[in-house]
């Protein structure tokens, strides 16, 4: 029979719930699938912070519930410590310090002593960042700049080749912020990471499209230059609209090469405001970078041609209700989620504000470059075609 545990759920029903939430699923779909309300379910995930626990298991060596209940029988058959030790091919000391734990030959219960040994098992291992302060003094300061913890854990790496002490996974970290029982990590960190949830959640829980209007004239990406897709060559750019309170709008553009980003302040979403801002920040940086944008189908760009005519610049549009196609710009538009929360009036960002913004995000590490920034990949950029 499994063990009953925290909160009122077996062992098995546990092992069911870390499945169906690895797997995506919502609290509500998996607590009718177990029969619990959300409310319970909710309490237990948030207790490991969204991350499954490590199963405990017995060591090899450890004495079974079956051997003791044969010490328990053997000590009512008056059998000597050696006699037992012989029946269960073990060594006399480990059956006497067995028995000297539990009562003594006069008290000893198989159930009992099975289930305090368990629990006497539970030696947590203690934690990297606790041990080293200096580590953790680190990786708060760079999380307080809004790195995340891939990103944390790639710097060490290449900042600190030679010394594993000042190195931890973003595993390791993750478990750190989330998980309320380490309490290393301040928790006012958690409202800078780029997901800003108090769970870890399985990246197949939210998938969503959203339709778009028609685009006269739009040419579609599978038209666009070959060389755009290794991004070998720089000067290709997505873009796309991060949406606000108040019908408020801010445009993206991200260079698909070096990660690059460009924040444009815009009115409105009217095509109009979007094609003049979009004109009035393309020309604030080297020609040679830009040669196509790639957009959704999102009726701001309708005047595209507009667009094309004054920057020289080829626009191409994704497929509908295609997000994958601008992968690097949607990336991006969920790093700046970190700046720009859900429910924020983006109007009362000016432009001076959005380049402070677009700047810090430019000079953060990133995995796929190597944990360069994009702002010295672009730098290169700049010096070899310069």
């Amino acid at each position: 029979m499994a063990r009953s545990s925290t909160f009122g759920y077996s062992n098995d029903q546990k092992a069911e719930i870390w499945k169906r939430w690895r797997n995506g699923e919502t609290l509500s779909d998996i607590a009718h699938a177990i029969g619990k309300n959300t409310g319970s379910l909710h309490g237990l995930l948030a207790r490991h912070g969204g991350i499954a626990p490590r199963v405990r298991a017995r060591s090899r060596l450890a004495l079974t519930l079956a051997e003791r209940e044969e010490i328990s029988r053997s000590i009512a058959l008056d059998l000597s410590v050696r006699q037992i030790a012989g029946l269960l091919n073990r060594a006399p000391s480990t059956i006497s310090r067995e028995i000297n734990r539990h009562g003594g030959r006069l008290t000893y219960r198989a159930n009992i002593a099975d289930a305090e040994a368990w629990k006497k098992g539970l030696r947590p291992k203690p934690f990297r960042l606790r041990q080293l302060p200096s580590l953790c003094q680190l990786v708060s300061d760079k999380l307080e700049a809004r790195w995340s913890p891939e990103q944390v854990s790639g710097w060490l790496k290449t900042e600190f080749p030679g010394d594993p002490a000042m190195q931890i996974s973003h595993e390791t970290l993750y478990r750190s912020l989330f998980i309320q029982a380490r309490g290393l990590l301040k928790k006012e960190l958690l409202a800078v990471l780029r997901s800003r949830r108090i769970m870890r959640r399985a990246k197949s829980a939210s998938t969503e499209g959203q339709k778009r209007g028609q685009i006269v004239d739009a040419v579609s990406i599978t038209e666009r230059p070959p060389e755009v897709e290794d991004r070998a060559i720089p000067g290709h750019w997505e873009g796309d609209l991060l949406s606000g309170s108040k019908k408020s709008h801010i445009a993206t553009l991200v260079e698909r090469t070096s990660r690059f980003v460009v924040l444009v302040q815009v009115d409105s979403k009217h095509t109009e405001s979007v094609i003049n801002g979009l004109i009035r920040e393309v020309k604030q940086l080297p020609e040679q970078l830009w040669q196509t944008l790639t957009w959704d189908r999102g009726l701001e760009m309708a005047d595209h041609k507009r667009f094309t005519l004054d920057t020289s610049i080829d626009v191409f549009f994704c497929d509908p209700r295609s997000p994958w196609q601008r992968g690097s710009n949607e990336n991006t538009n969920g790093l700046l989620r970190q700046y720009f929360p859900d429910g924020t009036d983006l109007s009362q960002f000016s432009q001076e504000h959005l380049n402070q913004i677009a700047m810090e995000l430019n000079q953060r590490p990133r995995k796929t470059l190597g944990f360069k920034t994009p702002a010295d990949r672009l730098q290169g950029i700049v010096a070899s075609t310069g």
